[in-house]
């Protein structure tokens, strides 16, 4: 029998839904990030996230988006930009009790997109 998906795990739909929802009041309040969104259709990307993070989760079998490379290739991100992001994805888990072994699981896989989140 193989193990559940990270995306059953956590919970589901039901649980990414809510760490996206939350991540992006997150984001969206923090003073080093904030501005990229500013002309951003933020339901279409609350959207494209959480389509996202259920295939990286291993809760879809593809997904057909943008790669992380393409979707960030024409903004001016820096590692204080991919820092800021990660400890607000980090602060979202903790605020939703996930245990710290799935939190140190996901916090893996946002880390594994930093060369292509800053186009390195």
């Amino acid at each position: 029998m193989s193990e559940a998906s990270l995306f059953d795990r956590i919970g589901g739909k039901n649980a990414v839904n809510a760490a996206v929802d939350l991540f992006y009041d997150k984001v969206l309040a923090d003073p080093h990030i904030n501005h990229f969104f500013t002309n951003v259709d933020m339901p279409r990307q609350i959207s494209h996230q959480k389509a996202f993070l259920t295939y990286a989760f291993g809760g879809m079998q593809s997904y057909d988006g943008q790669s992380m490379r393409e979707a960030h290739a024409h903004l001016p991100l820096t590692e204080e930009h991919f820092t800021a992001v990660a400890q607000n994805l980090h602060a979202t888990l903790e605020e939703l009790n996930l245990p710290e072994n799935l939190i140190n699981e996901i916090m893996a896989i946002a880390a594994s997109t930093h060369d292509d989140v800053l186009n390195l």
